[in-house]
């Protein structure tokens, strides 16, 4: 998703030693895991996440979610759910903007909706790699080659969600403007809106515009992303310069959805949406 930086401005530069911590907790669940003779799979399996997803957490590359302790339990016994609640608090207490968008990505990943507005860029799960390269050739403090590469490659990743998750419902709000930006330049701009209509044939994917003339709009305070999971909780996430918030507060997690619902009566519908992205590409 977006969210729009993947980490790169937070985690991949800017806390190690959140990062060292995720590894060793990684580290103590699949310890515990072997010790319990299961498999990635198995564990998986019983603890209620997919094969991915806990392989991701043992790589120290996701924030393990609140219940996972509660689950291992269950699975491992309740030594082994004890000793990963004991580091899953050490975690929560080094957090920062690094965990912030960990716990988000870990979220987006199980999430059963995902809403996305954005007045900024096209939401990184429907960047085209061209799109892509153009967002981080911009990055300032500039990446280095290898730095570069990782941040394509993790984004392109997550692009699988799309594929990998049909029983999941996204739906992405996109301003026109965006669009209009041409960012990368015309190519680039021609095939990005040749995935969103490629995207936006998905069953489980809805994509609109929002007008570039629009007098009735409620998404002045700026972007913001909504994921409910699987227990039918609500998440919200909202991104700046080198920041990044998580809301679990339920009255401010209504607050964006209401606003969220308003703005979706707000956009162009699906055909029109399509009908406009034509006449862009159309256009350049």
């Amino acid at each position: 998703m977006t969210a729009d930086q993947d980490g790169s401005g937070t985690a991949a530069c800017g806390e190690p030693e959140l990062s060292d911590s995720l590894k060793t907790f990684g580290a103590v669940m699949k310890a515990l895991r072997e010790a319990g003779g299961l498999t990635q799979e198995e564990c998986a399996a019983r603890v209620g996440y997919s094969a991915a997803y806990v392989a991701k957490i043992e790589q120290g590359k996701r924030f393990p979610p609140e219940a996972l302790p509660g689950r291992a339990a269950e699975a491992l016994g309740p030594v082994a759910g004890k000793v990963l609640a004991a580091a899953a608090r050490s975690l929560r207490r080094k957090a920062g903007l690094a965990s912030w968008f960990l716990q988000w990505a870990g979220i987006e990943e199980e999430a059963i909706t995902l809403y996305a507005y954005e007045c900024r860029g096209i939401p990184g799960l429907l960047q085209t790699e061209g799109y892509i390269r153009a967002v981080f050739d911009r990055r300032l403090p500039p990446l280095s080659e290898q730095q570069f590469e990782q941040q394509v490659a993790a984004r392109l990743e997550r692009q699988e969600l799309l594929a990998a998750r049909p029983n999941t419902s996204f739906s992405f709000l996109i301003e026109q403007a965006v669009l209009e930006r041409q960012l990368g330049g015309p190519q680039v701009t021609s095939d990005l809106i040749d995935n969103l209509l490629t995207q936006g044939r998905r069953r489980n994917v809805e994509i609109l515009v929002m007008a570039l003339k629009q007098h009735d709009h409620s998404g002045i305070d700026g972007q913001m992303y909504l994921a409910e999971t699987s227990s039918n909780s609500w998440f919200g996430y909202v991104e700046g310069h080198d920041s990044s918030t998580l809301m679990a507060d339920p009255k401010v997690v209504s607050a964006m959805l209401q606003r969220y619902g308003k703005m979706r009566s707000q956009a162009l519908s699906h055909e029109a949406t399509v009908g406009l992205l034509k006449q862009i590409q159309g256009a350049l």
